[in-house]
C-alpha cells in the first residue's frame, strides 16, 4: 500500500446493502478498538477541552454508528455530573438502530437518520464532532463539512480521525487478522488508515474553508484530534 498520498478507495461500510447482523458486529469490534487503543478517550478530551465547567450542555455526533462515542461522553459526564443531550446523526438506518439500543447511553438523546448536511437544528448544539467518519470522504467534501461543523454549532466542533502512517497501517492489519471476526473490520480498519490524513493536509483543508481558530494535535495511537472554538 503506497501511504504517501490518501485512498480513495471506498470501504466496504460504505455500501449501501450490508446485512444489520454484519453492521452490528462491525460496530461492536469498531467499539472494542476505540476501546482499547484509545479513540474513545481522544473524544473525552475534545468534548472537555470544548464543553469547560457548564453543568448542561448538547452534543452532536455527525456519523455516530453505534452511538459508543456518545455513549462514553454520557459516562464522562455522569462521573461530572453534566447533563447531557445527545443527538446522534447517521445516514445508514440499521447504524442509529444499534445506536438507539445502546445501554450506555443515559439522559436525553435523539437519533436520526439522515445526510448530516440536510439536518436543520432549531436550537444550534453546542457542540458537534465526528470520530473516524472524515476519512470516508474527499478534500472537497471536507471543506463543505468543516462549514456545516462550524456553521451548526453554538461553541465549537472538534475531530477524531486516523494519521496515515506505515505503523499505523501494519499493526492494525495484524490486529485485525488475527483477532477480527467481521470481514468489515478486516477490510475497512487498514483502509480507514490508508484514507487517513497527515498534519500538513488537514492545515490545507482548514485554509481552504478560511477556518483560522483550531489546534491540532497528535494522539496515540495515531490519531490527530483537531478542536475548533468560536471567537467569544
Amino acid at each position: 500500500m503506497n501511504l504517501t498520498k490518501r485512498s480513495y478507495k471506498k470501504e466496504l461500510l460504505d455500501g449501501d446493502d450490508i446485512p444489520f447482523d454484519d453492521i452490528k458486529r462491525n460496530m461492536h469490534e469498531l467499539n472494542i478498538i476505540n476501546t482499547w487503543l484509545g479513540g474513545h478517550a481522544i473524544t473525552i478530551d475534545g468534548f472537555a477541552q470544548l464543553a469547560g465547567n457548564r453543568k448542561y450542555i448538547t452534543v452532536c455526533e455527525i456519523g455516530c454508528g453505534g452511538g459508543d462515542n456518545l455513549a462514553a461522553i454520557s459516562q464522562w459526564c455522569i462521573k461530572h455530573k453534566v447533563q447531557v443531550h445527545c443527538i446522534g446523526i447517521d445516514i445508514n438506518p440499521y447504524c442509529i438502530e444499534v445506536a438507539r439500543n445502546n445501554k450506555h447511553i443515559t439522559g436525553k438523546a435523539e437519533w436520526l437518520v439522515s445526510d448530516y448536511r440536510n439536518v436543520k437544528f432549531a436550537n444550534k448544539p453546542d457542540i458537534i464532532f465526528s470520530s473516524l467518519f472524515c476519512h470516508h470522504f474527499t478534500d472537497e467534501a471536507l471543506v463543505q463539512q468543516l462549514y456545516w461543523m462550524h456553521d451548526n454549532s453554538s461553541t465549537g466542533f472538534f475531530i477524531n480521525d486516523l494519521h496515515r502512517h506505515w505503523l499505523a497501517y501494519t499493526s492494525i492489519k495484524l490486529l485485525t487478522t488475527i483477532f477480527s471476526k467481521s470481514y468489515l473490520v478486516k477490510n475497512d480498519a487498514p483502509l480507514s488508515v490508508a484514507r487517513g490524513f497527515v498534519h500538513k493536509e488537514w492545515a490545507a483543508i482548514f485554509n481552504r474553508a478560511s477556518i483560522t481558530s483550531y489546534t491540532i494535535t497528535w494522539k496515540w495511537a495515531f490519531r490527530y484530534l483537531i478542536t475548533c472554538r468560536h471567537a467569544r
